[in-house]
């Protein structure tokens, strides 16, 4: 017996929306609350001889194995596994593997590992196994041919353009085809030829026996069957007939008992059929009543990235980027190895709420969610990632010659009061790294950071500016030196003693700003990539346009970087704050001991809003 979610204690406080209006009030009125539950999905005879079903809602999540989940699946999982949770309800996980030419073991794996690093189990227990459309394959055959027996469906032999002429459009009735009218005996004796393999692929289909001239396409005569000689993933050659989508989700979501069949607005036009074919399996005794109910919300559409399955392939395939798990895509594999947390998409899911109109979301909601999520859990280090060489000219005489100072700095400066707030220990010396633009010449109007000594409005030279290396001295800019071709190799300056950070005294000489720095004799190597939105156009793909043409050229930017020595052991896919630059992460398959990797997430505040 499986055992449902227990009800989130913050549950009263989260943003109703029409879903948990739709729940609560079936919850109050007890639609389902005569349900029996078998402990496993099966037909009404096999429900009938369970107990009382002990959640109090069944929710699923059912994606098709024949690609990676990107962000918008994202959100789906949050919706059905949290409705299920906050309900003391259960959500199922199932894979509508009922398209063999597409599906695959690799996608059923990474699909089962996205869930989990979201933080969700599935089907009542954490080591509960998800379940798969083809276990029902036996049913649905048999469900087919309970409508057949009914007069609900019959084989049709018209060539598929023929079908399709006759299907009518908005404006046009349909035509009956003139296989319509076969009796219920040709019906299942051709449905079992399809089925034995005596009639080719796409010789025949089986369809619905509804109303050819109905409104809504979806219901004149929707095919519920098709002969596909293909091999599936699970069940070989076993069948060579398969179950249309629409014909399949419906008895899926019955057998398992599912409530609330929530997805989103495309299948809308298709709920007719859904409901149109649960009535007609409840009548027939094959499924139990009440049947589930299918609700719709709208789908996700977020800024400057594609979520279609074709043109995320064709990124993948055409090398515009480096695989399915690449950081600038919106998988749940790239999101992860980007640096994104399960919490920040989860917060992301409950921020942009459920809604029935389509809208999009601006991507610096996802990027403000993930800052959120890490602004007091990733520590603090210093990078430096275009470096140039800073030289304390008097070190030496100041300090003793080859004298390394211990520096120290908190890795979580805002922690709780109180809260055990862990150390970082780096060293200066006389060399230390530090970022290109924190030197200037010639410096702009309102320029902070080090500049030399220059003529003031008397003609008199004005010293160099002053800065605090972070958690360090404070030093004095005197000059720079170049190459023959006048590029900066150093930048000069002379330490000013007894200004120590955190010591007496410290403070009484003034700095204009606080830079950040890496020590030359305990700084670290790293690779760093700079990872940037993947198109510049916001609607890359809509419209029609060409989104191949909105690729950002400058997505991605590797540079040779120097991080504190705080940096060297820490393990993949490690969180942190690299100070003034942004949010990085250790990425998750190249960063080794002997490799540090960092991908950067995001800037410390959105840049793309200008």
């Amino acid at each position: 017996m499986t055992k449902p979610a227990t009800p989130a204690t913050e549950q009263d406080h989260k943003p109703s929306n029409f879903l948990r209006q739709i729940i609560e009030n079936d919850l109050v009125q007890g639609t389902y609350a005569s349900r029996r539950w078998a402990g496993s999905p099966g037909d009404a005879a096999h429900h009938a001889a369970g107990e009382p079903d002990p959640a109090k809602i069944r929710t699923r999540f059912p994606p098709e194995p024949n690609g990676y989940l990107h962000v918008g699946h994202a959100k789906s999982i949050c919706i059905n596994f949290g409705l299920a949770r906050d309900y003391g309800g259960v959500c199922h996980l199932r894979f509508d593997d009922t398209n063999p030419e597409k599906e695959d073991t690799e996608y059923v794996d990474s699909i089962i590992d996205a869930v989990k690093w979201l933080g969700f189990d599935w089907n009542g227990s954490a080591d509960a196994a998800p379940y798969q459309a083809s276990d029902y394959f036996d049913f649905m055959y048999r469900a087919a041919e309970a409508l057949i027996e009914a007069g609900h469906a019959y084989v049709d032999e018209q060539t598929p353009e023929d079908m399709r002429a006759n299907r009518g459009d908005f404006g046009k009735p349909g035509v009956d085809s003139p296989f319509r009218s076969r009796t219920v005996a040709e019906n299942l004796a051709r449905f079992r030829d399809m089925k034995g393999g005596k009639l080719d692929d796409g010789a025949a289909v089986l369809r619905a026996k509804i109303d050819m001239a109905s409104p809504n396409i979806n219901l004149r005569d929707p095919a519920i069957y098709r002969i596909r000689r293909a091999t599936h993933h699970r069940t070989g050659d076993t069948w060579c007939i398969y179950p249309m989508y629409t014909f399949a989700h419906p008895i899926e979501d019955a057998l398992e008992h599912i409530t609330h069949s929530i997805c989103t607005l495309e299948f809308e036009d298709q709920r007719p059929f859904y409901d149109w074919l649960m009535a007609r399996l409840c009548e027939s005794g094959l499924l139990a009543a009440p049947s589930p109910k299918q609700y719709e919300f709208s789908r996700l559409n977020l800024t400057y990235v594609i979520t279609s399955k074709r043109k995320l392939a064709q990124l993948v395939n055409e090398g515009k980027v480096s695989g399915w798990d690449d950081p600038r895509l919106p998988t749940i594999v790239g999101l992860r190895r980007r640096g994104y947390t399960p919490e920040s998409l989860r917060l992301f899911a409950e921020r942009i709420g459920v809604t029935k109109s389509d809208s999009w979301i601006d991507y610096a909601t996802l990027e403000g969610c993930l800052r959120e999520t890490l602004e007091n859990t990733a520590h603090r280090a210093m990078a430096v990632l275009d470096p140039v060489k800073l030289v304390l000219t008097n070190w030496d005489d100041v300090m003793g010659a080859g004298h390394l100072e211990p520096c120290s700095q908190p890795a979580l400066p805002h922690a709780d009061e109180g809260a055990e707030v862990p150390t970082r220990h780096f060293k200066i010396g006389k060399e230390v790294w530090i970022e290109r633009d924190d030197f200037s010449e010639e410096p702009p109007k309102g320029y902070k950071r080090l500049y030399p000594p220059r003529p003031g409005a008397d003609g008199q030279m004005l010293p160099g500016n002053k800065v605090r290396l972070k958690g360090g001295y404070v030093i004095e800019c005197t000059g720079c030196s170049k190459d023959e071709a006048g590029n900066i190799t150093e930048v000069l300056a002379t330490v000013i003693p007894d200004t120590k950070s955190g010591t007496p005294g410290s403070a009484t000489v003034k700095a204009s700003a606080a830079i950040t720095w890496v020590g030359v004799h305990d700084g670290l190597q790293a690779e760093v990539r700079l990872y940037d939105r993947l198109f510049t156009d916001a609607q890359p793909d809509a419209g029609g346009k060409d989104f191949l043409a909105a690729l950002n050229p400058d997505s991605l930017k590797v540079v040779t970087a120097y991080v504190e020595p705080s940096l060297a052991h820490v393990p993949a896919s490690a969180h942190f704050q690299f100070e003034r630059h942004g949010y990085f992460v250790t990425d998750r398959v190249d960063h080794a001991g002997d490799r540090l990797v960092f991908n950067k997430i995001t800037g410390l505040k959105d840049t793309w809003a200008k």
